[in-house]
């Protein structure tokens, strides 16, 4: 029998593989257990930095409410996932307003509901703030290149060092407090240097800032940090040097301290990194088949329950690892994975990234697809082509509780 998967090759995870193997029909299945020894992992690795679980990761209300109870706070995109927090029993001061995109009506809103601190990155945004949210702190997106990353975030987020400096001086103008700054090195964040470079530019802004009489009271860090379990689009492992980018992380927090006149808070806005890892899926087989190519070459084709539209969107950028519990030895072939849907960006591995299927698979036979608890829920759609979104349990934390996604 092959060891029991886990993302840093240790034997482990009982609670998340025993549910998996209960389970008789499709399910989306979240270990509170595991993602609370993530949050007590990091929360350990970066005792000065203040965690806010960034909620489009995995808008689960058990998960939700479990983060909760060990301390976290969270970053939110609106009002409704404002609301969602709030329900978990966190008071407004551990919920930001982390969307540097929002309407007039968004704003006020939020200030309604309590919450205090808002992202930014343009002057017209501050005005708004000022206008619908009197006297709220205010904290600038610096943008960046996001290279080392999955997924990039330079465009539509963040603006440049020189306007996050006339973004603050406007906030103070108008009433509004010009609490802090903040990054993202873009999402599954792969190489150390991303923090290294955010580092240096927020040091530069810093300074400047002070030069204008504007001291920061806090800096974010964004989210970034990634899950270690994934594959790239090859199949290959992604081996992300997390604890270079922790020193990186905890060096670069102790030299912005030295560089501030006044006390620097950090927040973390963790995604993936605290759930992806602690979240699994039952699936089944649909078929495998073969068939030939209109280039003469035959091809083996594994088709999935579940697939971009009902759990797995991220597969445009990379891979999930898929386990055959009913046949962990071979023989094999290699296949294109792909979803039920009938739509060809419902597939991955096209590019020449096979997946080693075993050849005896059977339709009907499970599936078990590991490190996808990020996003999953999140990016599911209401069921398109009639393909139902799957239901998820939770096992460990409180209680079980379960619903659908």
């Amino acid at each position: 029998m092959p060891r029991p998967y886990d993302p840093r090759g240790r034997p482990g995870r009982p609670a998340l593989r025993a549910a998996l193997a209960a389970a008789t029909e499709d399910a989306l299945i979240y270990d509170l257990d595991g993602i609370g020894r993530q949050y007590a992992s990091l929360r350990a690795e970066l005792p000065g930095a203040a965690v806010r679980f960034a909620m489009k990761a995995c808008p689960v209300d058990e998960v939700l409410g479990h983060l909760a109870r060990l301390g976290c706070g969270f970053d939110a995109a609106g009002p409704r996932e404002i609301a969602q927090a709030l329900r978990t029993g966190v008071p407004p001061g551990l919920v930001h307003y982390g969307n540097t995109i929002k309407s007039d009506r968004d704003i006020a809103e939020a200030h309604r509901l309590g919450v205090r601190d808002f992202a930014t990155d343009s002057l017209e945004d501050v005005a708004a703030i000022a206008a619908h949210a009197p006297g709220a702190r205010v904290f600038c997106r610096i943008a960046t290149t996001g290279a080392g990353a999955l997924w990039g975030l330079s465009h539509k987020f963040g603006c440049s060092p020189e306007d996050a400096v006339r973004v603050l001086g406007a906030a103070r103008a108008a009433g509004l407090v010009p609490s802090g700054l903040s990054v993202h090195v873009g999402s599954q964040q792969m190489t150390a240097e991303a923090y290294a470079g955010a580092f240096e530019t927020l040091a530069a802004v810093l300074a400047a800032l002070t030069r204008r009489g504007i001291v920061p009271d806090r800096i974010n860090l964004g989210g970034g940090l990634p899950a270690l379990g994934v594959l790239d689009r090859r199949g290959r492992p992604l081996e992300p040097p997390l604890d270079a980018m922790f020193t990186v992380i905890r060096e670069g927090m102790e030299h912005l301290r030295t560089l501030s006149p006044a006390p620097l808070d950090f927040l973390l806005e963790p995604g993936r990194h605290l759930v992806a890892d602690h979240g699994a899926i039952r699936a089944h087989v649909a078929r495998l088949t073969s068939r030939h190519r209109l280039d003469g070459t035959r091809q083996d084709w594994l088709y999935l329950s579940c697939g971009k539209f009902n759990g797995l969107y991220e597969m445009d950028q990379l891979r999930y690892r898929l386990e055959f519990p009913t046949h962990p030895g071979g023989p094999f072939v290699d296949a294109v994975v792909a979803g039920p849907t009938c739509d060809s960006d419902d597939a991955y591995a096209q590019d020449g990234g096979l997946v080693r299927v075993p050849r005896a698979v059977a339709s009907g036979e499970p599936v078990w697809v590991h490190s996808c608890g990020a996003y999953a829920a999140a990016y599911t759609t209401r069921g398109f082509n009639g393909f139902a979104p799957l239901p998820y349990t939770c096992v460990g934390g409180p209680g079980p509780g379960g619903g659908r996604g």
